[in-house]
């Protein structure tokens, strides 16, 4: 595929995650995508497969992205390859006492015949955003 169909397929993943649609994000994923988060995040390390590792990033940030601002990811694409794709995006989220996380993150994905097949991502700050989900998350309250 071409360097645009891969930023395509990668904005529609973008648009996809902001608006909740699960099933569209499966099948613009590889069954078996590996995504690679850093520590000391909640849900650090390697996985494959959609939700295979616990917790995920869906389940740590869903319930502290209550409204459109904080879904809202804002991806911009930074390079582009017949193969990769790099997105400078921001991590978001609102606590339950109004404590805000808006963090820049970049990544490195990896397209394969029209699907997401490896992500990495890095935090600017993995450590901040890591406090954040620890003292926002209704649970730890």
């Amino acid at each position: 595929m071409s360097a645009k169909e891969n930023v395509d397929v990668m904005l529609e993943i973008f648009a996809a995650i902001e608006r909740r649609d699960a099933q569209r994000v499966s099948e613009l994923c590889e069954v078996d995508v590996e995504l690679s988060w850093p520590p000391p995040l909640p849900y650090a390390g390697v996985s494959r497969g959609l939700g295979a590792q616990r917790p995920s990033w869906t389940e740590t940030w869903v319930p502290l992205q209550p409204t459109a601002s904080e879904q809202t990811m804002d991806p911009r694409v930074v390079a582009a390859t017949d193969h990769e794709v790099v997105i400078l995006w921001q991590q978001r989220g609102a606590s339950p006492t109004g404590d805000r996380c808006d963090s820049p993150v970049l990544g490195l994905y990896q397209v394969h015949r029209g699907k997401l097949a490896r992500a990495q991502m890095f935090y600017f700050d993995p450590v901040a955003v890591s406090r954040f989900i620890a003292t926002a998350q209704p649970h730890a309250a």
